[in-house]
């Protein structure tokens, strides 16, 4: 039985600690939970109402603030923290990692001062031979309905690799697979493929073109305006990404197109939200001062825009969302005359 270390007690990585109970294949699950207070909370409680609510932890997963603890014989690591502390939970681990295991991120977002993705920072921080097994998790998946059991298909996105190590004998050729295979449940399918550049775009610019979504609602535009949104934002995604050398068609699979239209539509998508309260009028400092969870696609919007001007990649809906929040009148819209003339309303 192997064990699964999970590093953050958000909503998605508490969801995947119950998501990984159900699954196929038994394990030892550990969370670690940043804030030693919810740790204490939630190994009493048992649930974690802030970022999951409603929801049980079964008895068999572990919960901790103890970093050493969590890692220790460990054999797959999933990382479900917010992207900006991804550098600094990995470091925290670093001490207690070992080449033998698979790192799962599951994070959705690239690190806004560096621009680079997750397994770039796991390369960086943990080293050659953790980013040669670093698979990447993403997809539509509401961390709430998969807690709830409710069918979800995700991507799980890695690179081949060959590798027996003395101590355990254990030979890596697929991390990606393997993950599939322990991963999948009754509820829970995962699908592989070797993109993991374009899997990791998808997920940080879907956030982006969802703030644009909600902002169509925010407004009051109806279903016409929503559906060329979606449409033109996966063409402005697919465009970014072919550019820095992904493949097209991760676009149209679950980590593009798949997680585009949930988090466009989902009444549980954060980036939604912050769009349809921009929409209303409301500050962007405003909202994201009464939101407990984080919303990736805040950060990620300046960061993709930096990364489209060196690629000479325009991005009108990224760019649009980027300037929406310091305008004044944010909930005006205009409205063209047949003869070109604008109203403000």
């Amino acid at each position: 039985m192997k064990k699964i270390a999970i590093l953050g007690a958000g909503g998605w990585g508490t969801a995947l600690a119950i998501v990984l109970t159900r699954s196929r294949q038994p394990h030892g699950i550990s969370l670690w939970v940043h804030d030693p207070e919810l740790a204490e909370f939630l190994c009493r409680e048992r649930e974690n109402p802030t970022y999951l609510p409603g929801q049980k932890l079964p008895a068999q997963v572990q919960v901790t603030n103890d970093m050493a603890a969590v890692m220790t014989d460990a054999q797959i690591v999933v990382g479900a923290v917010p992207s900006t502390y991804a550098r600094k939970v990995y470091a925290h681990a670093r001490p207690h990692w070992n080449p033998e295991m698979i790192v799962v991120s599951a994070t959705k977002g690239l690190e806004p001062i560096s621009h680079a993705r997750m397994s770039e920072v796991i390369h960086d921080v943990l080293g050659d031979a953790a980013a040669a097994r670093v698979a990447v998790l993403s997809g539509p998946s509401f961390a709430a309905e998969a807690a709830r059991g409710e069918p979800t298909a995700v991507v799980v996105a890695g690179r081949a690799v060959a590798g027996t190590y003395a101590s355990t004998g254990r030979h890596y050729a697929d991390p990606a697979g393997e993950v599939q295979s322990e991963f999948a449940g009754p509820g829970f399918r995962l699908y592989t493929n070797n993109d993991v550049l374009g899997v990791e775009l998808a997920g940080a610019m879907k956030n982006v073109i969802a703030i644009a979504a909600g902002a169509c609602s925010g407004l009051g535009l109806g279903a016409n305006a929503l559906a060329a949104l979606i449409t033109r934002g996966l063409a402005e995604m697919t465009r970014l990404a072919a550019r820095l050398g992904a493949k097209p068609e991760t676009m149209s699979g679950l980590a593009g197109l798949g997680d585009l239209v949930l988090t466009c539509n989902g009444a549980l998508s954060r980036n939604r939200f912050i769009g349809i309260e921009l929409g209303k009028g409301r500050d962007l400092k405003e909202i994201l001062a009464d939101m407990k969870m984080v919303a990736e696609g805040v950060g990620t919007t300046a960061t993709l825009l930096q990364l489209a001007t060196e690629a000479s990649v325009e991005l009108p809906i990224t760019e649009q969302v980027n300037r929406y929040p310091a305008r004044r009148q944010i909930a005006g819209r205009r409205h063209t005359r047949c003869d070109g003339a604008s109203l403000q309303t």
